[in-house]
């Protein structure tokens, strides 16, 4: 998806502060989450309501594109299915059972399946250096996990981390299909794109977690965060102002004032920020061979990123994640 022409901001200094910000908010979702799960709500509420609490946020702005729906129906339940309630349900799920740091490096390793998808689904050739970033991608995993120890940590979160990686693999697959040269309709605003993502993935998180049964109690009270009671209705306020809504429009206007190229850099931070918020906040310390390996996915990632064959039209925006869960980054993005 593309807002605007990819050439290069003439402030760049503003567009790297706001890809900052959106790195570190995207970064700080699973910090805030993980104790409100601890405290007895389920994995799957506090994702509706960080999308659902989103969602209503951002109305306004999905009212000023309100012809997307009659435009681009497909991308929208894909951003919706995928983007949103998939990679963020994965996410929330895994970190309930995994530390925050190794779920989102495990995400990760999308650009890595990106490339899996072209070479053996689409029969497509890929370059060397490509290759190189495949291999950096699953060692790091590998140092993460530790698997010389016998695979430490909980096979369904890692799973569902995987998961999480599977579904960014998805849209970014999807998006690759639309907006392109040849397309008279052009390719739509991606902040309209997210305003309406967010309400389909409501909608879809909706039927799936039942939000009826949602434990209100927790909110009205405060959770222990390392020791320290934080009142839990800050930390939805954080999740769903700061670690959503701020940190897409942030994610989106950064890449209007940078080439992608830089915005993807930026954007891998995400995994950094949420690995040393994890540490500091919540007490989850990672081995040395563990911080050696989340820096080789990451590596692996940058390098996969980069050397993927470009896509049949251009896509633009930013990427999601974990959390969540960012736009494409651009043509030569997976």
């Amino acid at each position: 998806m593309s807002a605007a022409p990819a050439a290069p901001a003439a402030r760049p200094g503003t567009g790297v502060a706001l890809a900052l910000l959106s790195a570190f908010a995207f970064g700080g979702s699973g910090v805030a989450a993980k104790p409100l799960i601890e405290a007895g709500m389920e994995p799957l509420h506090v994702t509706w309501l960080r999308v659902a609490g989103a969602a209503l946020v951002l109305l306004p702005l999905a009212w000023r594109h309100r012809a997307l729906p009659r435009q681009r129906p497909a991308l929208l339940a894909g951003f919706g299915l995928l983007a949103v309630a998939g990679v963020q349900a994965c996410y929330f799920a895994a970190i309930s059972r995994i530390p925050v740091g190794v779920a989102l490096l495990v995400e990760y390793l999308a650009p890595a399946l990106v490339l899996g998808w072209v070479r053996f689904v689409q029969r497509r050739a890929v370059s060397r250096a490509a290759g190189l970033g495949v291999v950096l991608a699953v060692t790091g995993l590998a140092c993460v996990v530790e698997v010389w120890s016998g695979l430490r940590f909980d096979a369904l979160g890692l799973l569902l981390a995987l998961g999480a990686a599977c579904c960014q693999v998805g849209y970014f697959v999807l998006a690759a299909h639309g907006g392109g040269p040849g397309d008279a309709r052009g390719a739509p605003d991606p902040a309209g794109v997210i305003a309406y993502g967010l309400l389909v993935g409501a909608a879809a998180l909706t039927v799936v977690a039942r939000p009826w049964h949602l434990d209100w109690r927790v909110l009205r009270g405060s959770v222990p965060v390392d020791g320290a009671l934080v009142p839990a209705a800050l930390l939805l306020a954080w999740i769903v102002l700061v670690a959503t809504v701020a940190a897409y429009l942030a994610g989106v206007v950064s890449v209007r004032r940078l080439t992608p190229q830089v915005a993807g850099v930026v954007a891998t931070l995400e995994a950094v920020v949420a690995t040393a918020l994890a540490w500091v906040v919540l007490g989850e310390r990672l081995a040395a061979a563990q911080l050696l390996g989340g820096a080789l996915v990451l590596a692996g990632a940058l390098t996969a990123q980069r050397s993927a064959p470009a896509p049949a039209g251009p896509v633009a925006g930013q990427r999601r994640a974990g959390a969540g869960e960012r736009l494409p980054q651009d043509a030569d993005a997976p």
